[in-house]
């Protein structure tokens, strides 16, 4: 080998064993700040088990309702009985009128009530339409669905007797053509239980990877500034910023790579959530999305000035990420503006290809745009990155 060579090779591993003592540093920085070590590493462990633990029901059952039954007949008993009996709701307790029941859900002992005016018998008897008043609390959405479909389910079902009485038909099938002549068949795809967990985790999964993540480098970065005025330590180690830039990347991606691998593959297995995601695409997935983290937290987090101000800013924005992304809200609904915010934020496309692998079984080619939508951020929030350290350095 040449001498020439040989010093370029030498130049090269110098410059490696530079980014690998800053990523040292970096790291060994982290282990000493408590507050650092509590975002990084206690939460992305704790909160995720923490949030699943609580959706892990999926759906809710026994609703408690309250009866306000002011015909006192067999066919209101009737109703009561049935709907009673469905999981999704329970009955509990009855009251003499509307107010009485209106105090009752006042005071979050029930969230809906079922009234039967008094003619409600007499207008069954005399083959005239009757009804039945159903009141929801729609202050909780899952309560509100599971009291207002029971009493649906309910009505369709004694309709149905009463309207196979009057026809006076010979056979069972005479009596399902005639009350139900068009058979609807719901097959649930994707969200096979149809609850609330397996809807919302993903989602919020990858958004606590994101907020985290920002959390703690907004944190490191705080104090960076209030001990030396700038972001990058003024430490003769520290005498090229992408270098800096370098060695931070390697504490934050070898950390969080472990960390979305916990967060994204083992808790939905620990909690029986759906996740029918490929390894491999898994990998090809996460890289990008952690790259785009990491540089549009080393962007946006340069204008932290205190330690405090980053809990101002990311947990302010933790829940309007989650609903400009779609998950929570249909996209098509969204505002213009608000949507194009979203592209900027990571999160927006982590979630939604996160969600089309892991509840879908959508492969790597699948979710192409979101993966060409990440890489395009990892490159444009690099050099962002590249001129706020460069002008750092000379501070």
């Amino acid at each position: 080998m040449s001498n020439e060579r040989r010093k370029s090779v030498n130049k090269i591993f110098g410059h490696i064993r530079q980014i690998c003592a800053i990523w040292q540093q970096e790291v060994t920085s982290m282990l000493k700040d408590e507050g650092m070590l509590l975002i990084l590493l206690l939460i992305p462990l704790a909160y995720p088990v923490l949030y699943s633990w609580v959706y892990n029901n999926e759906v809710v059952h026994e609703v408690p309702v309250v009866i306000v039954d002011k015909s006192h007949s067999s066919q209101s008993r009737k109703f009561i009985q049935m709907y009673d009996a469905s999981p999704s709701v329970k009955v509990c307790c009855y009251a003499n009128n509307l107010k009485e029941a209106q105090d009752i859900v006042g005071h979050q002992k029930a969230y809906g009530v079922l009234y039967f005016p008094e003619d409600f018998a007499k207008r069954i008897n005399r083959m005239e339409q009757a009804t039945v008043g159903v009141y929801c609390d729609m202050s909780l959405m899952l309560a509100y669905k599971n009291v207002y479909q029971t009493a649906t389910t309910v009505q369709g079902l004694m309709g149905a007797e009463i309207q196979t009485k009057l026809l006076g038909n010979h056979t069972t099938r005479e009596d399902e053509v005639a009350t139900q002549p068009l058979n609807v068949e719901e097959v649930p795809i994707f969200n096979t239980t149809g609850g609330y967990g397996n809807f919302i985790l993903p989602g919020v999964l990858i958004l606590i990877l994101q907020q985290t993540l920002l959390l703690g480098m907004g944190l490191f970065i705080g104090t960076t500034r209030e001990e030396n005025g700038r972001i990058i330590p003024r430490n003769p180690l520290y005498s090229n910023s992408l270098k800096v830039i370098g060695g931070r990347w390697m504490a934050y991606i070898l950390l969080y790579t472990v960390l979305a691998t916990y967060i994204l593959l083992v808790i939905p297995k620990m909690f029986s959530f759906v996740s029918i995601i490929y390894w491999k695409d898994f990998l090809l997935f996460i890289l990008p999305f952690l790259m785009s983290c990491i540089f549009f937290g080393m962007t946006t987090m340069s204008i932290i000035r205190r330690r405090e101000d980053v809990f101002l800013i990311v947990v302010f924005t933790s829940v309007p990420l989650l609903f400009i992304a779609g998950v929570s809200w249909p996209a098509s609904s969204i505002p213009e503006f608000w949507r194009w915010l979203s592209y900027l934020f990571p999160s927006t496309f982590g979630i939604k290809g996160f969600i089309a692998m892991n509840s879908m079984g959508a492969r790597i080619e699948d979710i192409s745009p979101e993966i060409t939508a990440l890489w395009v951020q990892t490159a444009v929030y690099f050099l962002t990155t590249v001129a706020i350290y460069h002008r750092e350095m000379k501070k």
